[in-house]
C-alpha cells in the first residue's frame, strides 16, 4: 500500500531540482498534502496563502503570468469547491497568444467518498463534473502512486491548466514502473471480449478484482484505466464498444457529470452500446470511520462485487 500524497511531494522536489521555475502553493494544508517538504528544500519557491482558496488560485495565476510553473494544492472539497469563479476567470479564461489558459497545475487530495471521517460535507464527488466543463482544463484521476509520479511530471512539462485528484487513503499498485501515460489516452490493463469495465482512481483495482471473479464464471472482461477524464480517449472507448458490446463505468464520484457521463457521451457518438454507471447516485456521502469506509463505498455500489453483478446484468442487454 502506497501513499499518493507522499509520492506527489517526492515528485515535486525532484522536478524542482530540474526546473527552477517550478513553485508550489498551499492553503493551510501543506503538512497534510506533504508539500511542506518542497518548502524546506526550496523556501523561496513555496507559498502558503492560508485558508484562502480564491487567493491560492489567483496568486497561482499571477505566478504563471510571470513565467513560473505553479503547482497549487489543497483538499478537493476546497478546490474547486470554493474557487470555481477564480479557476474559470483567472486561470482558464486568460490565454496568451497561441496558448489556451494559463500554465497552472491544481493537484488536490481527499477526493471522493473515501474521505470517510470528514463526512458528507467534505466528500468531494462533484469535482470531475465541475472541472471537465471548464474550457482549456485537462482532468486526471490517478489509480496509484506510479500514475501520480508520471502524471505530475507530465503536467510540469506540458503547457496549460491541469486538475489532478488524489485519494486520501493508501492504495495498492496497479501499474508497473514502465507504464507510459499520455494526456487523452486510456490504458488497457486487461483484455477481454464479453464486456468492458472503465474505471478511474481507486476503483481501478476493484475493476481488476471484478474481472478475475468474472473469469471464474467464464466471462472475459476488459478493464480500462480512464485516468484522463478530459480529454477522454475516444479511440479506446469506441474499440471497447465494438469489441465487447457493453460497458460498465465505475468511479468515486456522482454519476451525474462524472467519468461515466464522459464515457457515455463519447460512446453514444461513435458506437452506441448499453452502458451502466456505478457511483454515487445523485446523493451526498456521509460520515464513516476509517474502518467503515468499505461499508460507505458498498452503500453506493462502489465494490468489485457490484461490478460483477452489473456486468452480468448488462450483458443481457447487448445489441
Amino acid at each position: 500500500m502506497t501513499d499518493m500524497r507522499s509520492e506527489y511531494a517526492k515528485s515535486l522536489i525532484q522536478l524542482g531540482k530540474e526546473n527552477p521555475n517550478i513553485v508550489v502553493l498551499g492553503a493551510d494544508t501543506t503538512d497534510s498534502l506533504k508539500t511542506s517538504g518542497f518548502g524546506k528544500e526550496f523556501p523561496n519557491r513555496f507559498f502558503n496563502v492560508g485558508i484562502a482558496e480564491a487567493n491560492l488560485v489567483t496568486t497561482s495565476a499571477g505566478l504563471a503570468v510571470s513565467g513560473k510553473i505553479p503547482f497549487a494544492s489543497t483538499y478537493a472539497i476546497f478546490l474547486p469547491g470554493r474557487a470555481v469563479d477564480q479557476i474559470r476567470n483567472n486561470v482558464a479564461y486568460p490565454s496568451p497568444p497561441g496558448k489556451k489558459g494559463l500554465n497552472v497545475k491544481f493537484v488536490v487530495s481527499h477526493g471522493g467518498l473515501s474521505v470517510g471521517p470528514d463526512g458528507g460535507s467534505h466528500q468531494q464527488i462533484e469535482d470531475i463534473a465541475i472541472m471537465r466543463v471548464i474550457p482549456n482544463f485537462r482532468v486526471f484521476i490517478p489509480a496509484d502512486t506510479i500514475a501520480v509520479s508520471k502524471l505530475t511530471s507530465l503536467m510540469a512539462n506540458e503547457y496549460g491548466p491541469f486538475y489532478m485528484r488524489m485519494a486520501r487513503s493508501k492504495t495498492p499498485l496497479v501499474h508497473s514502473g514502465s507504464q507510459n501515460f499520455e494526456t487523452g489516452k486510456g490504458i488497457t490493463l486487461r483484455d477481454g471480449s464479453d464486456c468492458t469495465i472503465a474505471a478511474c482512481g481507486i476503483t481501478v483495482r476493484m475493476a481488476l478484482e471484478a474481472a478475475e471473479i468474472l473469469q471464474q464464471d467464464g466471462i472475459s472482461c476488459r478493464v480500462l484505466d480512464m485516468f484522463s477524464i478530459k480529454p477522454i480517449d475516444h479511440e479506446i472507448l469506441e474499440k471497447a464498444a465494438r469489441e465487447t458490446g457493453c460497458i460498465v463505468t465505475t468511479e468515486e464520484h456522482n454519476i451525474m457529470g462524472g467519468m461515466g457521463s464522459a464515457v457515455a457521451e463519447s460512446v453514444s457518438e461513435s458506437y452506441s452500446v448499453p452502458i451502466k454507471r456505478i457511483g454515487a447516485q445523485d446523493m451526498f456521502g456521509e460520515s464513516a470511520r476509517d474502518k467503515e469506509i468499505p461499508l460507505l463505498l458498498e452503500k453506493h455500489g462502489i465494490t468489485s462485487f457490484n461490478m460483477v453483478k452489473q456486468v452480468k446484468e448488462i450483458r443481457s442487454k447487448k445489441l
